[in-house]
């Protein structure tokens, strides 16, 4: 599986980087298949670097801040109006119930068809799994100021040709602070994308809404996961900060999600 960064930027988009959205391809032994996990302000234009809009097989949004969905909107003019048509049906994008309706409010539409038209809106059921080709998508509720959180547990098995399946687990925290849901979704994964948009000392009175290097690591650690990526830092926090606070907490491999880097998984 490949783990390509669409965009890392914490809360909104910076100057290098849109906001959350992370490509995962995998191939099930016929054909490669490509999901997105988030789509936020600013990642539409740099997902087209990676792929054709029409090749998207599915969106899993882990919460409605416009960080994590907004470019849905942009997404949805470009299945509805390009003027030589769309040929891939409507997108399945699975979400919190208010999904549907915060998009169409969002653009303006009425909520009735809204953008059921151009996407296939189906909504989480709390670790419920979800199958999508090789993927296997899981959501557990996490500890978010909103109506609903989720982190994501991403088990694929891919076909080589060879007889031999290869199964690994990426998770990816969406937003969240400390909680057992988190430490869930990511038990024994292989990579573990987690956010850090909080430091140490600096963000201390700030409760149940984002995770500190320090505190992903934690996570990480209490869930034996095997390597640790650090994402959506807003502009104010500081790379080198909380790597230092994660690498004191976490045995394994750390690093911080930087846009365009692809890794293999």
């Amino acid at each position: 599986m490949k783990l390509t960064i669409v965009g890392c930027s914490g809360s909104f988009p910076g100057p290098q980087s849109p906001a959350s959205c992370y490509l995962l391809t995998a191939h099930d032994g016929e054909r490669p298949w490509r999901i997105l996990l988030d789509l936020g302000s600013g990642a539409l234009g740099a997902v087209q670097k990676y792929m054709d809009l029409e090749d998207i097989d599915g969106i899993f949004l882990t919460h409605l801040h416009p960080d994590h969905c907004m470019d849905l909107c942009g997404l949805h003019v470009a299945v509805r109006w390009n003027p030589e048509g769309w040929n891939a049906g409507r997108i399945p994008v699975w979400g919190p119930a208010a999904t549907a309706d915060r998009l169409a409010t969002a653009y303006g539409l009425p909520l009735d068809p809204g953008m059921r038209e151009e996407f296939d809106f189906r909504l989480w059921s709390e670790r419920e799994p979800v199958k999508m080709g090789p993927f296997t998508i899981t959501p557990y509720a996490v500890n978010h100021p909103i109506e609903e959180s989720y982190a994501l547990r991403v088990d694929v098995t891919e076909y080589d040709g060879t007889g031999v399946d290869r199964s690994v687990t990426l998770a990816y925290s969406g937003d969240t602070d400390s909680c057992q849901g988190l430490e869930d979704a990511a038990k024994d994964a292989h990579f573990f994308l987690c956010e850090a948009a909080f430091q140490e000392g600096r963000d201390d009175g700030i409760k149940d809404v984002h995770l500190t290097g320090k505190r992903a690591a934690q996570a990480a650690t209490r869930a034996n996961a095997r390597r640790l990526l650090l994402t959506h830092l807003p502009v104010w926090t500081d790379a080198g900060t909380v790597v230092a606070e994660a690498r004191a907490e976490f045995a394994g491999d750390v690093a911080v999600a930087v846009a365009g880097v692809h890794y293999t998984i």
